[in-house]
């Protein structure tokens, strides 16, 4: 078996989330519609009211029902527009028969005594919500269509109560436009605002992402041939906190996987931390030493603000003649897969990197064959809830404990649905005839 890494022992990074800009454009394609959703339900339940309740005044049926039929081709046009988005730039059509409709049902709901004229502020507001200080004007202009109409299609004489009130509404009305077109224009540019910062963190992340996946080893060329090494990492981020790692040593190579408490940029910072010092330690001696001397590089004094990050940790150091010496810093998930069909749990009660202060070496000798399987947490959420994931879990590893299949299969489970926590597999199989073969 080859000694390099399988195609998926490359970290797999999440893309970023598009999700949020295409709901924001599909509910700018939809706006229209609901505007005139809302306009069209006004005019009809107006026109409806005023036949139905004897209070209610109906002075021109026609015009009244005319006014409320526009309303509805208003809306039957908007729906259009939805479903052929190059017709947008129409769209200040629907408003603009909306004021001819809403005169109309003034003019044939009591004209002037009409309870039913604020209903044109709706189609205002809807013009001067659109950016530019036209959209101030246009509002205006509809007003008085909507306020003379009664006085053209009546043939009457504007009298100067009526010359009175246009300018009233028309005053009151430019106030509400402007107000609306400028609080629109205010939302507009904290809207670019966060979607600029969206742009640059996701940047950002996508920069980190790339830092973290070229700090994992995608070869193992330079590590004995008597070790066999597979590994996958799929965070549920971009950036995670899991990470592997495996470098040679003078007698043979080393092997960590770590845990990061958390997930995000900041656990990869410290997850990038916890390796560097770890390689840094490489001449150091013994696995706890080095591990002692990460715990002593994370330390920052007990004046510093905290962090409440730990890092749960499995170093292995194994040599060509098969001694494995191994620390577990409170990670608890490494499985001795025994070339003979037997297994056991590579596990301490040492405290994670970040919480103890002493770790202890431990050895275990290694026959032709064996395989050590190191997990994350993450990976035992993809064998359900419980005490029993664990059970299921060892049993799953036991029945082919092959490490090409190994991490494919538990890259498979990993990829097929939406993971809480990173999902991270590391897997070394010793085989000396491998070395013989090579010398």
């Amino acid at each position: 078996m080859a000694q390099t890494t399988s195609g998926p022992a490359v970290a797999q990074v999440t893309a970023p989330d598009r999700a949020a800009p295409l709901a924001v454009r599909s509910s700018a394609r939809t706006t229209p519609l609901t505007n005139q959703v809302v306009i069209a339900a006004v005019s009809v339940v107006a026109a409806v009211c005023s036949v139905l309740l004897p209070w209610l005044t109906v002075t021109n049926a026609p015009s009244m029902w005319a006014g409320a039929g526009l309303t509805l081709v208003g809306l039957a046009f908007t729906g259009l527009l939805v479903a052929r988005p190059e017709l947008a730039r129409f769209e200040l059509l629907v408003p603009a028969l909306d004021f001819v409709a809403i005169g109309l049902l003034r003019f044939g709901t009591g004209d002037a005594r009409s309870p039913f004229l604020a209903a044109v502020l709706l189609p205002v507001i809807w013009i001067a919500a659109r950016p530019g200080r036209q959209h101030v004007v246009y509002p205006l202009i509809g007003t008085a269509v909507t306020f003379l109409l009664p006085t053209v299609v009546g043939q009457t004489e504007l009298g100067s109560a009526e010359i009175v009130r246009l300018v009233v509404v028309l005053v009151v009305f430019i106030g509400v436009a402007g107000v609306t077109n400028e609080l629109a224009r205010q939302a507009a540019v904290r809207l670019q605002a966060m979607q600029d910062l969206r742009q640059q963190a996701e940047a950002e992340i996508s920069q980190a992402a790339l830092v973290q996946r070229s700090l994992l080893p995608v070869t193992a060329v330079d590590i004995p041939a008597a070790l066999t090494v597979r590994a996958v990492c799929l965070p549920t981020r971009s950036v995670g906190g899991d990470f592997y790692d495996w470098f040679p040593i003078t007698d043979g190579a080393a092997f960590t996987l770590g845990d990061v408490m958390g997930k995000g940029v900041g656990a990869g910072m410290i997850a990038a931390v916890v390796r560097s010092v770890l390689r840094s330690s490489v001449r150091v001696g013994a696995p706890n030493e080095a591990v002692g001397r990460t715990a002593t590089g994370l330390d920052v004094g007990l004046d510093a603000p905290t962090t409440e990050q730990f890092t749960t940790c499995f170093h292995l150091h194994v040599s060509v003649d098969g001694v494995a010496r191994w620390v577990d810093a409170g990670h608890g998930l490494t499985l001795l897969l025994r070339a003979d069909g037997g297994h056991e749990w590579l596990r301490s009660s040492d405290l994670p990197i970040g919480v103890g202060s002493a770790w202890t070496t431990h050895e275990t000798a290694l026959s032709p064959g064996d395989v050590i399987l190191s997990v994350s947490d993450g990976v035992l959420d993809l064998f359900g809830d419980g005490l029993e994931a664990l059970d299921r879990f060892e049993a799953f590893a036991v029945a082919d404990p092959d490490p090409d299949h190994l991490v494919e299969r538990l890259e498979e489970r990993g990829r097929a649905g939406h993971n809480e926590d990173d999902v991270t597999v590391l897997a070394i199989r010793y085989d000396p005839e491998l070395e013989a073969a090579r010398s």
